[in-house]
């Protein structure tokens, strides 16, 4: 195949990719197909394409090509920047072996490259079936901090507080939810916490009032996690909306010898993303940060009132 020809055919797989990776994305279907098998796909058409020499050049190409097609959901509207940025640890470094595997399937013989295309048919209905049927787990996130103030003069700052100050973390800075303040309507088990987001306000009907020790709640409205940053303006993309979502929450107050109190924010959550593992990682550092600016701002009141 003479090398405009191999570019023509590898820039055409790379199209029908895209479509089809875009209307996976446009479906809400954010799983092992999108963030495993494309990323895959495109670095071995990459290296392919451009006639990768050697493993190490696959791997180059595979990754270049995998980031290349990250960053152009970007310019086709389907995507925000701070997604983008957050799937290339995982995408570069699966285009790097996509790119690896498909130099090491041009060099074997005949039979062996057409054993291995035959065992590759399945592999995507099978993987789009998977995202499919898949259900998210539940997940918990825990932080905690120490105040110099008794739990009854905590306890009051931990239903509701005051506006917290603007945030200077660059993260909420770019995009992400914050929270504001929070107020209740009531008092005791059945009073509605809410929680204000900049995004929106959590909604957090109260199950547990044992004061000064234990509020917990239910979450029955959860706000955006996150305000996409687009060229185009702000994008409202599916994984907005029902993807990251909190069920419960608490907040544990624990007197310690020294009269101070132990205050630990819980919260528990689900998200439809896959490889799960991955993304958890993300959204466990995501939601601890956003523990810890409520924690901090209640210890600054309750040490300082």
């Amino acid at each position: 195949m003479t090398r405009s020809a191999r570019v023509l055919t590898g820039l055409l797989l790379t199209g029908l990719l895209a479509i089809g990776v875009i209307a996976l994305l446009k479906t809400g279907l954010y799983g092992w197909t999108t963030f495993v098998l494309t990323p895959l796909l495109l670095g071995g058409i990459a290296a392919w394409t451009f006639h990768a020499r050697s493993g190490d050049q696959a791997a180059l190409f595979g990754a270049l090509g995998a980031t290349a097609a990250a960053f152009s959901l970007m310019t086709l509207k389907v995507e925000g920047l701070i997604c983008v940025l957050m799937a290339l640890p995982l995408v570069m470094p699966l285009g790097a072996m996509g790119g690896w595997m498909a130099h090491l399937i041009v060099r074997a013989g005949s039979r062996i490259r057409g054993v291995a295309m035959l065992l590759m048919l399945p592999v995507p209905p099978g993987s789009i079936l998977w995202d499919v049927e898949a259900r998210p787990s539940v997940y918990e996130v825990r932080t905690a901090i120490e105040i110099a103030a008794p739990p009854e003069r905590v306890w009051k700052h931990v239903v509701a507080f005051s506006e917290l100050p603007p945030p200077r973390e660059w993260y909420f800075r770019a995009g992400l939810a914050y929270p504001m303040r929070a107020r209740i309507e009531g008092s005791g088990a059945g009073a509605i916490r809410y929680c204000e987001f900049s995004t929106g306000p959590f909604v957090e009907p109260i199950e547990v009032w044992d004061e000064p020790h234990l509020l917990a709640f239910r979450v029955t409205e959860n706000p955006a996690p996150m305000r996409e940053w687009s060229p185009y303006g702000e994008l409202t993309t599916k994984h907005l909306h029902g993807y990251l979502v909190s069920e419960h929450g608490e907040f544990r107050l624990v007197r310690l010898p020294n009269g101070h109190t132990r205050l630990e924010g819980a919260t528990w959550y689900q998200h439809g993303l896959w490889p799960t593992e991955y993304w958890r990682w993300w959204s466990d550092g995501i939601i601890h940060r956003i523990h810890r600016r409520v924690l901090d701002h209640i210890r600054t009141l309750a040490e300082h009132n």
